[in-house]
């Protein structure tokens, strides 16, 4: 699975279509038009942005900039649109608005959208602007109506007693819900035409223009506790804790320790202790898929430790790397240590690799193989 995130094109435009359709089946009839798409490609076109999914638009997110003193806090759609003509945008404003977002039901596993807020706020940085402001949907709002205002609902919705699909969504991702907009949406029948103004505030934003020059590059290490699994479920779940405590700390890797699944050893106790790594090694795909789908949906570069490999009658301690579009590079640890050889016949690798991360080049080292600065010296 490959996964890229880019500004949107209007040859995307009969992709972007169909998973439109499919995001908003009750809404279907409401699609963008191809004069709307090429028109915000033109004039803002990075703000345009997709997810594709092995080269299929699985996800968008479309944004206009504007100078909000323009608006006040109770305005429609259709105003800070210009009734749909986009000439409310202007490359002087000062706020990113974000009037779509929508991800393929077929991809929602893949917690794209939480991707495409991170593109948002990244490009907000960038530009210097002050916050991203929306009007956000509250699509399970129908059920509720007939009991509870809409300012009651966003507060139990807040206070996780109620769970809406979009606006619980948005409250994870930092936005602060602002006040209630009336009438903001007429075809939005589910959410009663009421949306709710939600804020996310750039940190870095200063009057100066051009001061913001994030080239910080956050690394999460994790310290794990070797302890007994039940069953593998168990470890996947402690994997996941960690991966989504570093992915809400905006972490661009996660590094596990070396050996890391060696506690799913324990089924193999009576076996030798070659054996037991050899059956250990078995269930190294399984847990290398499962990961890299945790490097998708919580959007961090995942090394994975190390893990051994059987291959050819010989076993390697390898680490990978799991991106977070998807790829997959691996290093095979060069110095095995005294001890692996004499009770697993562990073999070392032969290769020493430079990675190409979104983060730029890194390379990989096991353990053992930093008591050589000859390796770091040559990655370098």
């Amino acid at each position: 699975m490959q996964i890229d995130t880019r500004t949107l094109n209007i040859s995307d435009y009969d992709e972007l279509v169909s998973a439109m359709r499919r995001a908003y089946p009750k809404m279907s009839e409401y699609v963008w038009s191809k004069k709307s798409i090429l028109k915000l490609t033109k004039i803002f076109e990075a703000g345009q942005i997709c997810i594709t999914v092995d080269g299929k638009i699985a996800a968008v997110a479309l944004s206009i900039v504007v100078n909000y003193e323009e608006f006040d806090d109770e305005h429609t759609y259709s105003d800070i649109t210009g009734n749909y003509t986009f000439n409310t945008h202007s490359s002087t404003g000062n706020v990113l608005y974000g009037i779509e977002i929508f991800v393929d039901p077929v991809y929602r596993e893949l917690r794209l959208g939480r991707r495409l807020y991170d593109a948002r706020k990244e490009l907000c940085e960038q530009l210097n602007l002050k916050s991203i402001i929306l009007g956000g949907r509250i699509p399970d709002y129908h059920k509720y109506s007939h009991e509870i205002s809409p300012r009651e609902y966003i507060r139990r919705v807040r206070d996780k007693e109620i769970y809406d699909p979009v606006l619980s969504f948005q409250l994870s991702n930092n936005f602060l819900p602002i006040r209630v907009l009336k009438k903001y949406l007429p075809e939005d029948e589910a959410s009663r035409e009421n949306a709710v103004l939600l804020q996310w505030n750039n940190i870095y934003y200063s009057k100066k223009p051009n001061t913001m020059q994030d080239s910080t590059i956050r690394l999460g290490l994790v310290q794990w506790q070797m302890r007994h699994f039940k069953d593998i479920n168990a470890f996947y779940e402690q994997v996941e804790f960690f991966v989504n405590v570093m992915g809400d700390y905006k972490s661009d890797f996660v590094l596990f320790p070396e050996l890391f699944n060696t506690p799913l050893l324990a089924p193999f106790n009576s076996l030798s202790e070659r054996d037991s790594m050899i059956e250990l090694a078995k269930i190294t795909d399984q847990i290398k898929a499962k990961i890299s789908e945790l490097a998708i949906s919580y959007n961090v570069n995942i090394i994975s430790g190390s893990m051994p490999v059987f291959e050819n009658n010989d076993l390697y301690n390898v680490s990978y790397l799991l991106h977070r579009d998807g790829r997959i590079d691996e290093y095979r640890k060069i110095h095995i240590t005294p001890n692996e050889r004499k009770y697993y016949g562990m073999k070392g690798g032969n290769e020493i690799k430079v990675f190409d991360t979104d983060c730029g080049k890194i390379g990989l080292v096991i353990c053992y193989d930093v008591e050589f600065p000859e390796l770091p010296r040559l990655l370098a």
